[in-house]
């Protein structure tokens, strides 16, 4: 590899064993508090589907769909099919689509902490609105707000987390993001399971009750510093270096800090990161950035989670029981979170996504098939085949939190070089969102046409997503962040990609020459 301090991807040269400083307190403290904003999307997830199956709520706004779930003979998997319901749901995530692309500059010019707040006050407006909704029009513009809140959100907390963290935990700190997640799903899980017993005024309590993780993740945006990363990006030298004393509890930051320096001063020569992420040096990332979100959530857990209380209605579950299953399956979700934060830095990035695709392939296969054998259009499913339904999918939930929940955010936040990187998860947010909203939007209409075979469905998605991360991903555990750039240039296949980079800083017109010594 070239040496050197300074070249056009930004960091040349390996220092990561000159890497100096502990895990301190502050950091673990300043990721955590950050980190809260992952329980807007969480909480959104696991709300929207309890409410859209209270009889309060869609009486009001939804009465063709009140009406159809009163016809106890309807077809299991179509009772629910409404357009109009879908949109209340997908509205957010083509919102949240749409403001994360103005979230990027504002990520990268005035920081991460700026789009944190913005991101919570939104949400502060949307949960408002929708608590207080009078028509459909009054739900759907708080929708679109709660949508720039997760917009924002999304786009700066997993950028904030990766920036933050020691290189040796970053793993770990980063899937913060995702039981913040977690928590907000189980916890709007409850509180559903709690105010479906309020009928018919419920659902208002379980939509206002959104300000809570707004105000926190507002007030924890005001309290959290700068990463250190986004103030030398900002030309704030000496205030970034001092942040990096204090979060690695040493002095001794040279190496890091002049990794960070090197990646800034290229990326202040980026004028344009939408155009300089579509460069051939960046498609390894690029790649990574759409498909990774893409594959998170054509697992079909979003589906599972937005509707699960109606999912389980439709399968025979009464109403109660049916809210009762899917708080049980947000407590799983919560619970193998932390296996990931556990293991992520120690198995590393590629073994848990393997071993969770298999295991979610296995439960999509096994529900498709006692549902079809089982259930029928319009019968109901018996005690002991409702159990064995709800064990598998907790188990496929489990893989799920413990694989491409937590690491569908965490390999793109960590992979991009300064200079692109808030542009990268703009996309990669962007895509998670765009495909959330067509899987939102599609969803009852496709268990409807598929029945049981939406499941055969989605583990299709996941044999091909298990063989993606197995031939193209290359591990990046123990890799400092300003250095997984290098990281490319290893691989079996990117390093046919990626041009190299010479020792007077200009990229070869050869991409092999040099690198085949390195390990694949």
């Amino acid at each position: 590899m070239a040496g050197g301090s300074f070249h056009p991807t930004g960091v040349a040269k390996e220092r990561a064993d000159q890497y100096q400083g502990r895990v301190t307190a502050y950091v673990i403290i300043a990721c955590a508090v950050a980190a809260i904003g992952g329980s807007l999307f969480g909480y959104d997830i696991g709300i929207s589907g309890g409410v859209t199956s209270m009889d309060g709520f869609l009486e009001k706004f939804f009465h063709g769909v009140y009406e159809k779930k009163q016809h106890a003979h309807e077809n299991n998997y179509c009772k629910f099919n409404d357009q109009g319901l879908a949109t209340f749901t997908s509205s957010l995530y083509f919102a949240g689509l749409v403001s994360t692309l103005f979230a990027s500059p504002i990520t990268r010019i005035y920081g991460r902490k700026i789009s944190i707040i913005c991101g919570g006050i939104s949400f502060l407006i949307g949960a408002a609105l929708n608590a207080s909704a009078q028509n459909l029009a009054m739900l759907l513009i708080g929708r679109i707000m709660l949508g720039f809140g997760i917009g924002f959100g999304n786009q700066a907390v997993p950028l904030y987390l990766s920036e933050m963290a020691p290189t040796k935990i970053r793993g770990a700190l980063n899937i913060l993001f995702q039981l913040a997640t977690t928590l907000g799903i189980f916890t709007a899980n409850m509180i559903n399971y709690g105010t479906s017993k309020l009928e018919p005024s419920g659902w208002r309590v379980s939509l206002g009750l959104a300000a809570v993780p707004a105000t926190l993740m507002t007030i924890g945006g005001l309290l959290v510093p700068e990463t250190p990363n986004s103030l030398i990006e900002r030309g704030k030298t000496d205030q970034g270096r001092r942040v990096l004393e204090k979060i690695r509890g040493t002095e001794n930051v040279d190496a890091e800090l002049q990794d960070i320096i090197d990646a800034s001063e290229f990326a202040k020569a980026i004028k344009h990161p939408f155009k300089n992420i579509l460069e051939r040096r960046n498609r390894p990332q690029l790649v990574m950035a759409f498909f990774m979100p893409t594959f998170q959530i054509l697992t079909g857990i979003n589906s599972i989670l937005f509707y699960a209380p109606v999912l389980f209605q439709s399968m025979g579950f009464g109403k109660n029981a049916s809210l009762y299953s899917s708080a049980l399956t947000g407590a799983v979700l919560a619970g193998s979170t932390l296996i990931s934060i556990a293991t992520v830095d120690r198995l590393g990035r590629r073994t848990l996504l393997i071993t969770g695709g298999i295991q979610m392939i296995t439960c999509q296969v096994i529900v498709a098939i006692v549902l079809g054998v089982k259930l029928g259009t319009t019968g109901e499913l018996s005690k002991g085949y409702s159990v064995l339904v709800v064990i598998v999918i907790c188990l496929f939930v489990l893989a799920f939190g413990w694989s491409w929940g937590p690491l569908g955010w965490t390999v793109p936040s960590e992979i991009f070089p300064l200079e692109t990187r808030s542009a990268g998860q703009s996309i990669t947010v962007a895509v998670n969102l765009f495909f959330t909203f067509v899987i939102a939007q599609s969803f009852l209409s496709l268990l409807c046409g598929l029945k049981y075979g939406i499941f055969l469905f989605f583990a299709t998605w996941i044999t091909i997503m298990t063989i993606f991360v197995y031939l193209f991903l290359p591990e990046t555990k123990g890799v400092p962040i300003e250095e997984m750039i290098l990281l490319w240039r290893k691989h079996w296949f990117w390093k046919k990609i990626v041009p190299e980079v010479e020792l007077n800083g200009s990229y070869s017109s050869t991409t092999n020459h040099g690198i085949g010594r390195q390990d694949a």
